[in-house]
């Protein structure tokens, strides 16, 4: 059963049916690295966009969007969004990622200066490659050295 019929719009799903759904434990790696290195939590938001309808999960940070979750059966999508800021050095260590999301890059055209990169996450390479993006788009605090 798909993710839209199981949860429709009335009614909203807790943030543990999200991971009971995709069952795949990088779904949990992905969302408490976020939230620990950036220490946010997660807004769960229903879209009606015709290409991912239905209930997400939203890591924002003050008002910039870090990226966008979509559940599905055993992975999950990973929207990024590659603005002109993050181009240059997510273009330096492209070479460096796994083939499928090297291709996606290239494949996405630039819509008002930002690469909508939707990322099936199924690896745990893709994974390390995503938490990477997202450490471009939004980079993380530093803690103080203690020196």
């Amino acid at each position: 059963m798909t993710w839209h019929t199981l949860f429709p719009q009335d009614s909203k799903p807790d943030f543990s049916d999200f991971s009971k759904y995709v069952s795949f434990n990088l779904w949990d790696d992905l969302c408490m690295y976020i939230e620990d290195t950036y220490k946010i939590n997660p807004s769960i938001e229903y879209s009606r966009c015709s290409m991912e309808p239905g209930w997400n999960v939203k890591y924002k940070k003050s008002s910039r969007s870090i990226c966008t979750l979509y559940p599905k059966e055993n992975h999950f999508t990973c929207l990024i969004s590659i603005g002109i800021k993050e181009a240059v050095e997510t273009e330096l260590i492209m070479q460096s990622f796994d083939l499928y999301l090297m291709e996606l890059y290239q494949n996405t055209k630039p819509f008002n200066g930002s690469r909508w990169l939707m990322i099936d996450v199924t690896s745990q390479e893709i994974l390390e490659n995503v938490k990477t993006l997202i450490n471009i788009r939004v980079k993380p605090k530093i803690a103080a050295l203690n020196i």
